[in-house]
């Protein structure tokens, strides 16, 4: 259940992450809103996923997730730009954060 908890936080990660770029610095009521309740519900998650797997795997996974998940949606809804370059450093991530899971024993 760790993973899944995991995969939750990193889902809200996106979520608030995309949402803090549209908040304009926490200048519009809707987007500030989403944005710091993602962080609430993402944390939420992360803490309860880290009562077993271990932190440094966790931690890595969840950035891992959210900053994959955030370039793919800037990249599709923000006109935010993509390259060959950004695509391999995805995949890296993606492997790391694999890599993470097949080797963290649970």
């Amino acid at each position: 259940m760790g993973w899944l908890y995991l995969v939750i936080a990193g889902v809200f990660e996106v979520v608030w992450a995309i949402s803090l770029k549209s908040s304009n610095g926490f200048t519009r009521l809707i987007p500030s809103s989403i944005t710091i309740a993602g962080m609430v519900v993402s944390f939420y998650f992360l803490a309860v996923a880290t009562k077993t797997l271990p932190i440094g795997t966790a931690y890595a996974a969840w950035t891992g997730i959210g900053a994959v998940g955030a370039i793919v949606i800037g990249t599709l809804f923000l006109d935010e730009p993509i390259s060959l370059t950004r695509i391999l450093f995805m995949i890296l991530i993606l492997v790391g954060v694999l890599g993470l899971k097949f080797t963290s024993g649970h």
